[in-house]
């Protein structure tokens, strides 16, 4: 497990140079807040490109609109930080989907100089940095509903490991689990086109190998479980 996340406030960050080799920068970022990196999540929109400003401009609920703008200003912000650009200056594309090749894949920096992960969930975002391709997710623990729902979506093996769970333990385990799968299906960029089962990640303290990644968890808030995948070479 990374045992340091860092934290992006209202004060300007200071990211530093990427890291080099398979390290990876991870930062958490409370969605709320007004002011991000130094900048009025207010006064984001100029510093967002089109699709971004698009996207922004859907979201009708005040609430959803501010922890989007605030998570993709300290998406540019970071990024700026370590390209040495403005954050209005990093240009963003999408990856080509490894699976229809259509171009709905992976969030990428145009000319490949960094690979990043966003995630949010509830007030929180997280955010990861790396010269290799990353996927990093942060889930809100569910309800028992929403565990109950997603049961049989699960490969075979994570499914019985949480119903052998009590009541009380099943909603913690998953959130673990889930943001495990979503941190890999984020690396890879295959998101949920191909489904939840594949590949086992597991329950347990520790997450199980998968093939070509490292998975890890991420020190996390209460309520929250969060999680890193790092491609392997």
């Amino acid at each position: 497990m990374i045992e340091y996340v860092n934290q992006l406030g209202a004060a300007a960050p200071r990211s530093g140079a990427l890291p080099a080799g398979r390290a990876v920068s991870v930062w958490s970022l409370d969605t709320t807040l007004d002011v991000v990196g130094g900048h009025p999540v207010a006064d984001a929109l100029p510093l967002l490109d089109g699709a971004e400003r698009t996207r922004a401009g859907k979201l009708l609920r005040v609430g959803d609109r501010h922890r989007y703008l605030a998570s993709h200003l300290g998406l540019r912000l970071l990024l700026g930080g370590f390209l040495g650009l403005a954050p209005e200056r990093v240009e963003l594309t999408r990856e080509d989907c490894p699976c229809c090749g259509e171009p709905h894949g992976r969030p990428a920096v145009v000319g490949g100089a960094a690979h990043f992960s966003l995630s949010h969930s509830g007030d929180l975002a997280y955010l990861a940095f790396a010269r290799v391709p990353v996927g990093v997710d942060v889930e809100a623990v569910p309800g028992p509903d929403a565990v109950a729902d997603v049961l049989t979506s699960l490969h075979p093996d994570e499914s019985a490991e949480l119903r052998a769970l009590s009541d009380a333990d099943r909603p913690a385990a998953l959130a673990r689990l889930w943001s495990r799968k979503e941190a890999y299906l984020k690396g890879t960029g295959t998101g949920l086109a191909l489904g939840l089962a594949d590949p086992y990640v597991g329950s347990a303290p520790d997450p199980a190998p998968v093939t070509g990644w490292t998975l890890s968890d991420l020190p996390a808030p209460a309520g929250y479980a969060a999680a890193l995948a790092v491609r392997d070479a």
